[in-house]
């Protein structure tokens, strides 16, 4: 199946994809708040900048989106029919880096928490729930 927009379309629209403060970090961050947590974000020094770092509790929460992240079984980590091989490596590519990122937190005794979009989609209230009580 041919793309659905040209190649100049396309270029910015991927150009205009945020590696940080992205809607769903954002969505989670207001609802922590709300429940009275405090954490710092991005914190350079950490492999892979995690999105929200809890320093006091040794804890970091990483927001995957699905689709750059491939969330396994989510409707939403689909492969784009233009160019599958450049997709299927650089999806590889995301998923080891993850994978690197979250064994060399965990050497450094962080506690690692995961947190998929299509959950913050579904209930960012119940994820920020989750996350207190995991962190407590």
């Amino acid at each position: 199946m041919a793309d659905v927009v040209d190649s100049a379309t396309r270029s910015r629209m991927m150009a205009g994809i945020r590696g940080a403060n992205t809607q769903p970090e954002v969505r989670l961050r207001k609802s922590l708040h709300r429940l009275g947590l405090r954490f710092r974000l991005h914190r350079a020094g950490l492999p892979g900048r995690p999105d929200i770092v809890f320093p006091g509790r040794m804890a970091v929460v990483l927001v995957h989106g699905c689709f750059w992240h491939r969330h396994k079984g989510c409707r939403f980590a689909t492969v784009p029919a233009t160019r599958p091989d450049f997709w299927e490596t650089k999806f590889r590519a995301n998923v080891e880096r993850d994978a690197r990122n979250v064994a060399a937190l965990r050497k450094l005794g962080w506690r690692v928490r995961i947190v998929w979009e299509c959950d913050i989609r579904k209930d960012v209230d119940r994820a920020a729930i989750s996350i207190s009580r995991w962190l407590a």
